[in-house]
């Protein structure tokens, strides 16, 4: 099985904290829209043999884009690849563009999963961030999706400078009130060259706490375990059933294609990844070039790859695995380096399989870092 991930490179206003490849300006959309169309016919043949399982409309906000455009862009896949008989076609929106009509809409296109960038309940929150919803739409919009969808995810920002830890849980709360079947979470990251990096570096807005930040990862982990959900990943929790299909494909190693400017694609051997220009982009794909570079991945690069997905999830990583894969002497590296963390009561082996604890797990991406196999070949 393999996916189909499609980048819309448009936002209404940009997110403070954001470093995702995205124009503000929409003059372009019609004209992107189109060599989306074309990229999607170029690459079939890399799919030759492959079963699409997921499609996945990221961004950039991808809810900019019309239901006719959506449905292009849907259509164009079936058209020219084989696609699974049920497949997970998931929609990043944001809540400006979901009123009760819109949601409707999209409950009439083959759109199965609505992933929603509520990031907060409270409006000082969403004033920091610089998010284009307020917060009666993030509460309104949820509720109206939830008539007609069954699988929605909503994403959630922790460690936002002045939040605390009760504001947090009533954040966490209101969301659980939906019914929702999985979440997102993210800790406010402060990323080079944005917004939130000038404001902080001016002290306009306080640095973020990782105290904070850890002990509110860890309130958020507690309460929804007690709800039923699986922290399935380190940023994902998900119902029984509701796992991202997506993401989960991204984390296990399969294949997957890259649509669209910044876009990468993984096919198991190499990863390419298309110019994060929209002019140059769509100039590309106008004369019928692809305009992306290719980097094919060394035995450690692998190795180094699937530490860091494998302890993000529950599946952890199989010593045997690495072994069968990548040689003894990954394995051995493996075990040797993790064993301090083990001691410290950060990692543990289960039956073969090497996984975070709990207390481990917000420290997850600098304990992978550290189990790296830096002689690359």
């Amino acid at each position: 099985m393999a996916g189909i991930y499609i980048h819309i490179p448009f936002c209404r206003q940009a997110c403070h904290y954001c470093d995702f490849h995205f124009s503000t300006s929409m003059k372009k959309r019609e004209e992107m829209v189109a060599a989306l169309v074309l990229e999607i016919r170029m690459r079939k043949n890399e799919f030759a043999g492959e079963m699409v399982e997921t499609i996945y409309f990221g961004g950039g906000t991808p809810s900019v884009l019309s239901d006719d455009e959506i449905l292009l862009l849907i259509a164009t896949i079936y058209q020219n690849y084989t696609v699974a008989p049920n497949p997970e076609i998931t929609l990043e929106a944001n809540p400006d563009d979901l009123p009760p009509e819109r949601i409707a809409a999209l409950a009439q296109t083959p759109i199965n999963r609505l992933s929603i960038g509520i990031q907060s309940f409270f409006e000082e929150d969403l004033v920091l961030m610089n998010r284009a919803h307020n917060a009666p739409q993030a509460e309104s919009c949820i509720a109206e999706a939830t008539k007609y969808f069954d699988n929605i995810s909503i994403d959630l920002i922790y460690g936002t400078p002045g939040m605390s830890d009760e504001r947090w849980m009533q954040n966490v709360s209101k969301a659980l009130s939906f019914g929702i079947p999985h979440i997102s979470s993210y800790a406010l990251t402060v990323e080079p060259k944005t917004a939130l990096d000038k404001f902080v570096r001016s002290g306009t807005i306080a640095k973020p706490s990782d105290e904070a930040a850890q002990r509110q990862f860890l309130l958020l982990a507690d309460a929804l375990e007690c709800d039923g959900f699986v922290h399935y990943e380190l940023s994902n929790f998900g119902k029984e059933g509701y796992f991202s299909r997506n993401n989960t494909a991204y984390w296990l190693g399969k294949k997957y294609i890259g649509i669209g400017p910044s876009a990468h694609s993984y096919n198991g051997i190499s990863r390419s990844w298309n110019i994060s220009n929209n002019t140059l982009y769509l100039k590309s794909i106008e004369k019928g070039e692809l305009p992306s570079e290719a980097e094919e991945l060394t035995m450690a690069d692998r190795y180094n790859e699937y530490v860091m997905t494998g302890l993000r999830t529950i599946w952890g990583v199989s010593l045997a695995r690495v072994e069968n894969e990548m040689g003894s002497s990954y394995r051995q590296h493996l075990e040797t380096e993790a064993a301090k963390f083990i001691v410290q009561g950060l990692l543990v082996t289960e039956k073969g399989v090497l996984k975070t604890t709990r207390s481990g797990k917000f420290l997850t991406d600098g304990i992978a870092s550290d189990l790296f196999f830096l002689n690359l070949d």
